[in-house]
């Protein structure tokens, strides 16, 4: 069914920003919880180490991945569950 996936399109970018904004929440959480801290580090913090930089940049990079894939899963199995169809 084609309707169903081009439907689907507004859903999905909907579901994307959702997760954007859960996977920033969720990162600043974790780096508090982690780092003892309220901000992750900038890059070009220059009191920061290397390794405390490209460690914020390493989780940062997996908590978006993993929510991500998460939410788009979940949008794909509530539309198979829906209309019958899984969104491509």
């Amino acid at each position: 069914m084609k309707a169903v996936k081009i439907a689907y399109k507004p859903v999905g970018l909907g579901l994307g920003l959702a997760g954007g904004l859960l996977a920033g929440a969720a990162f600043r959480r974790t780096w508090k919880l982690l780092g003892h801290e309220d901000d992750a580090p900038d890059a070009t913090d220059e009191d920061r180490t290397w390794r405390e930089i490209l460690f914020a940049a390493a989780l940062q990079g997996a908590v978006f991945a993993v929510v991500k894939a998460a939410v788009d899963r979940a949008g794909a199995t509530a539309t198979r569950r829906l209309t019958g169809t899984w969104p491509d």
